[in-house]
């Protein structure tokens, strides 16, 4: 069994986005105006006199989003319902590529593209934005699994919206709270990835003060803050918080996978906490992984990492390249 070492196989401590990241520096609204043309009314000068965008307001962030992904992506419809949680379009298109990388290391640098490569998004939400960037980006399919069955039924409306993309990505409804990969990954049926984005919190309350944080960060409080917490940083209960937070979801995660091994060739998570890695760890070495991946990424001041493993040995890792890619 080779394991490697959990120290970050690649790090990003300079803040900047993956190399291959279509949304680098500052943004052009110039540009984005007019994919959105909807967005100027969220503009304003700074005392700078540099154009802005309040990201306290959730409808400014939600147009924001909106003028990305039709200027950079052409998808088109894109929209949340209220008390959802607004993905920030930079740092979800990083995840994707840092796997794109894995999966090229493995295939002599050559990022494998089109539509034979099958991802599973484990809790896609209503926003559907990993399934939808890495269709639009790399061609993949997409299997986006959800317990909420709103969630999965505006994740459609999107979809229709944009057909093209549309016959990439299937949506599933997650019958069981607790499941994971239980009852979406079919019989006959291999992921080269899987994704997921965890609950953060382990209660509500816990939900609620990281919100009041945000808030703070931002420069508002009190009233003003209260009366907007379940607008931009605002989420339904599956996405921001479950019994025991990241690390159990992970850990849950982990378990499931080890009754899965060769379904999978690289199994995936966004780890939040720094402090979820050793469980993680310890979790990963139990269950009998072949090998494990840490990668380090940051956004300006936010700090994330995923963790990637797979059972497979290196022999059938080279006959899943052959036989899939």
């Amino acid at each position: 069994m080779r394991i490697t070492s959990p120290t970050p196989v690649a790090a990003k401590l300079d803040g900047r986005l993956h190399p291959r990241n279509r949304h680098q520096g500052r943004y052009d609204f110039a540009r984005l105006l007019q994919a959105e043309p909807a967005l100027a009314a969220f503009l304003s000068q700074n005392p700078y006199g540099e154009t802005s965008l309040d990201f306290a307001d959730p409808a400014a962030v939600r147009a924001l989003n909106r003028a990305l992904l039709k200027a950079s992506y052409g998808i088109l419809g894109w929209d949340l319902p209220p008390g959802n949680l607004c993905p920030p379009v930079p740092g979800r298109a990083d995840y994707l590529h840092y796997l794109a990388d894995l999966l090229a290391a493995g295939n002599r640098g050559a990022v494998p593209a089109g539509q034979h490569l099958q991802v599973l998004d484990i809790g896609t939400g209503a926003n559907c934005i990993y399934p939808l960037l890495g269709a639009s980006e790399y061609g993949w399919r997409f299997v986006g699994a959800d317990i909420n069955r709103t969630s999965l039924s505006h994740a459609q409306t999107i979809l229709d919206a944009n057909p093209g993309l549309a016959q990439r990505i299937a949506l599933r409804w997650q019958p069981e709270a607790q499941a994971i990969f239980r009852h979406i990954v079919q019989d006959d049926e291999w992921f080269d990835l899987t994704m997921c984005n965890p609950p953060f919190h382990a209660s509500l309350a816990a939900a609620s003060a990281g919100t009041a944080r945000k808030w703070q960060n931002l420069g508002k409080s009190g009233a003003q803050a209260k009366a907007q917490t379940s607008l931009n940083f605002g989420g339904q209960d599956a996405e921001l918080h479950c019994p025991g937070g990241e690390s159990a979801f992970i850990l849950r995660m982990i378990a499931e996978s080890a009754a899965i091994p060769t379904r999978c060739y690289w199994f995936s998570t966004l780890v939040s906490k720094s402090a979820s890695l050793p469980a993680i760890y310890a979790a990963l070495r139990r269950a009998g992984v072949q090998e494990q991946r840490t990668i380090d990424m940051q956004q300006g001041q936010k700090q994330s990492r995923l963790v990637a493993w797979t059972f497979l040995t290196a022999s059938q890792q080279a006959a899943w390249r052959k036989l899939r890619w």
